[in-house]
């Protein structure tokens, strides 16, 4: 059963916005090979130095394995304040709502 992955942590506003994406460009493409991985939409709040993003895993396997690895590389680039959160679907509800999703369900 699919399930989403919510993570938020803390980054310098300076590592945020137009600054991030060359350097993050690799690990856009890496996150594409991850086993389980469906697809991830980036977040970010530059006024509070807060980045992270939904995640969307075909089970919760892959999407525990995943955030194992990624707190580490986060912590690396520098990230404080992981919060991390693997979430059921409620597949009845996101079928009315999710749009171009409901054809995973």
């Amino acid at each position: 059963m699919a399930v989403i992955l919510q993570i938020t942590f803390k980054l310098s506003p300076a590592m945020l916005g137009e600054n991030l994406i060359e350097p993050a460009m690799p690990l856009a493409q890496s996150i594409t090979q991850e086993p389980g991985f469906i697809s991830k939409i980036w977040t970010e709040n530059p006024e509070q130095g807060e980045a992270g993003g939904i995640y969307l895993f075909d089970n919760r396997k892959s999407a525990q394995e995943y955030l194992d690895m990624h707190q580490k590389r986060m912590a690396q680039w520098g990230a404080t304040d992981i919060d991390a959160k693997i979430l059921d679907i409620s597949q009845p509800l996101s079928k009315i709502t999710a749009g171009p999703l409901a054809t995973l369900f």
